[in-house]
């Protein structure tokens, strides 16, 4: 079986991923991609390195969809509304890398990103996915809102304890740490390279940052209570990867071998996740271009604190890997297939 693979925004950083993974996916093809700034141009003009692999000239949105069984949306918040309409229209699957179909709530969405559902049905029949946590879900969908970076990263990394009732829910510690990539290809000042080079910031701090309601939506499907958390993320000075370390009250008795095997077993039909043995710790260099989360787990006795550390490459797991894992959700593959890749080991 070969799908027929559009990509509208194939220019931006996941896109120009979503491109470099199906490549070498057996089962896909990529037809058609779309980009406003360089519709015209060959992918390979604005990437050199895709020269004689991926020479696909990039058209308008409209051909993409026409020429494709699924489409990937990496674009902005505010655009994919009208797209994902326009394919469940023609039957086409929709798989939304933005946050257009993410939040449940429509008063959220006008809160935090100044938008509004323009289609309440169509808002009805997307499915928020991250597979190891809401597979079950996708059912017969065709629209699928993929979780970014932050917000995959982090509830991977308490969803066992979460679910499992170990932990108390208020009181919830986030602190992530990103790439710059996470920010985009424009470029800003904060992205700029004399600006980030040799510097370490937090930003977006008390509870600013639009991912928070996100995380507090996956944390409370899992655990069936009102979760909000202190979410903190930081900028890091190098290209990819998202270190989350996450803070949660223990209740009283539970011991770190409960904690483990919860894990274990939540865990334990996942290829995707890595379950750190005791002692060591999750690093952002060892899941580099793969779509792996490493989970290490921490206990501070004198405080009763877990402390569950995921790492994630922000634009595999916490973007284009993950959408194609969701691809094969929805056309009936392994859910491994194109994405067994090797983290570079230096």
């Amino acid at each position: 079986m070969k799908i027929k693979v559009g990509i509208i925004g194939a220019t931006g950083y996941a896109g120009a991923e979503l491109v470099r993974l199906l490549y070498t996916h057996p089962n896909a093809e990529i037809t058609a991609v779309s980009s406003v700034s360089f519709e015209g141009k060959k992918l390979s003009d604005v990437y050199p390195s895709y020269k004689a692999l991926c020479d696909i000239e990039c058209k308008n949105a409209d051909e993409v969809v026409v020429r494709s069984d699924v489409v990937f949306a990496a674009l902005p918040h505010g655009l994919s509304q009208e797209l994902a309409a326009e394919c469940y229209k023609a039957g086409k699957a929709f798989i939304d890398l933005g946050a257009d179909f993410r939040l449940e709530n429509e008063d959220d969405y006008k809160q935090w990103y100044n938008g509004e559902f323009t289609d309440k049905e169509l808002h009805k029949k997307a499915v928020y996915c991250i597979p190891e946590l809401f597979r079950d879900n996708v059912g017969d969908s065709r629209i699928i809102a993929n979780p970014g970076c932050f917000t995959t990263g982090a509830p991977l990394a308490l969803a066992p304890a979460i679910a499992d009732k170990l932990v108390f829910t208020d009181g919830i510690i986030i602190d992530s740490k990103s790439g710059v990539t996470g920010a985009g290809r424009g470029l800003t000042q904060g992205s700029h390279y004399p600006e980030l080079n040799e510097g370490f910031h937090a930003y977006k701090a008390g509870g600013a940052h639009r991912h928070t309601p996100e995380i507090e939506q996956t944390l409370s499907h899992l655990s069936g209570e009102k979760v909000k958390v202190t979410f903190v993320p930081h900028l890091l000075p190098v290209n990819r990867g998202i270190l989350s370390t996450c803070y949660a009250h223990l209740k009283d008795g539970v011991t770190k071998d409960e904690i483990r095997k919860s894990y274990e077993d939540f865990y334990k039909d996942e290829y995707f996740i890595r379950l750190l043995p005791d002692g060591a710790y999750a690093d952002i260099h060892n899941i580099k271009y793969s779509n792996f989360c490493d989970i290490s787990l921490h206990v501070d006795t004198r405080t009763n604190m877990l402390i569950a550390i995921s790492a994630i490459d922000n634009m595999v797991k916490g973007a284009a890997g993950q959408a194609i894992q969701n691809m094969n959700i929805i056309f009936g593959l392994d859910e491994t297939t194109g994405l067994v890749i090797v983290p570079p080991a230096f």
